[in-house]
């Protein structure tokens, strides 16, 4: 194969030979999909239905419980059908498919979670000004935002990934299409442009760490001040989802991008591949209903 316009199809990496393993893991991914898309379908209905709930912080909750059933439903489906038929084939269109949905899904979840922490900011920080700051004009607009750079990081990614030919194999050695994975079946210096791309994604991604970072510092300096223990409680319990949810993501996706490349094999890429991908979105849910009594008096009312 010469280039990447000879390839019509690609191989995914299956999680197990034997058929029993197969069959387990279609079950494990099936239960976890299924929990993942009630869980945050819920979520989805509540905020919507529930007229107390319409204010910034959970408006951009429904965002991202949108976001968390888009991602997991670009990778997770596919590789169940996988197992499901012993099928490990993905069409040349529907691995770009998947690569744009990812990163596009990936990336805008990444910025809605900055935005969320400049809600708690002003919500603590700044309460007589929350109304001025967080009106529903400004939150559009910074959803919008967020949705926009999540496309067109996405297109970037997706259009460069595959200008670049391929002549290597057609063995993706990971469960879904990944790009670093694609990468590697590059023959030519061209995948240097995508470390480029990928050089100013890492860079803005930074740049939006350190402002969550910031931003929970001054949140906390201003807890401190806070006389009541009931008054820090209250607080705590706003902030306390969000960060756990940050944590969760940063964490799983540092791990992934810093793991070195000595102890580097298809089944620890397969593990970690699968705790940046799977494990955030099947969390979030539980993470914010956990200590959020009005989301929770709210899925009461709805079950």
């Amino acid at each position: 194969m010469s280039n990447h316009s000879s390839l019509n199809e690609f191989l995914l990496l299956a999680f197990a030979d034997r058929r029993e393993l197969q069959l387990l893991h279609f079950s494990l991914f099936l239960g976890i999909y299924l929990a993942t898309l009630v869980a945050n379908s819920l979520i989805i209905t509540a905020v919507a239905c529930d007229h107390r709930l319409h204010t910034p912080m959970y408006f951009f909750l429904l965002n991202l419980s949108l976001l968390d059933l888009g991602s997991i439903s670009t990778t997770l489906p596919t590789s169940m059908v996988n197992s499901l038929w012993n099928y490990r084939v993905i069409s040349y269109s529907g691995c770009a498919a998947q690569v744009f949905f990812f990163v596009f899904f990936f990336s805008a979840e990444y910025y809605f979670l900055t935005v969320m922490s400049y809600d708690r900011y002003i919500a603590i920080c700044r309460p007589l000004h929350y109304g001025t700051f967080m009106d529903s004009r400004a939150c559009v607009k910074m959803a919008a935002a967020a949705w926009a750079t999540g496309f067109l990081f996405a297109l970037l990614h997706t259009g460069n990934t595959f200008s670049i030919p391929l002549c290597k194999d057609n063995v993706v050695e990971q469960f879904f299409c990944e790009i670093p994975q694609i990468l590697k079946l590059s023959c030519s210096n061209f995948h240097l442009r995508e470390v480029g791309f990928i050089g100013v994604t890492v860079s803005l991604g930074f740049c939006c760490f350190i402002f969550i970072v910031v931003s929970y510092v001054l949140i906390f300096r201003a807890v401190r001040r806070i006389p009541s223990e009931q008054g820090r409680h209250k607080v705590f319990s706003m902030c306390l989802p969000h960060l756990a949810v940050v944590s969760l993501f940063v964490s799983t996706v540092i791990f992934a991008s810093l793991k070195p490349p000595s102890i580097s094999s298809p089944f620890l890429d397969l593990v970690v591949a699968v705790l940046y991908s799977v494990v955030p979105p099947a969390l979030n849910p539980l993470i914010y209903s956990l200590r959020n009594e009005e989301l929770k008096n709210a899925l009461r009312k709805l079950v």
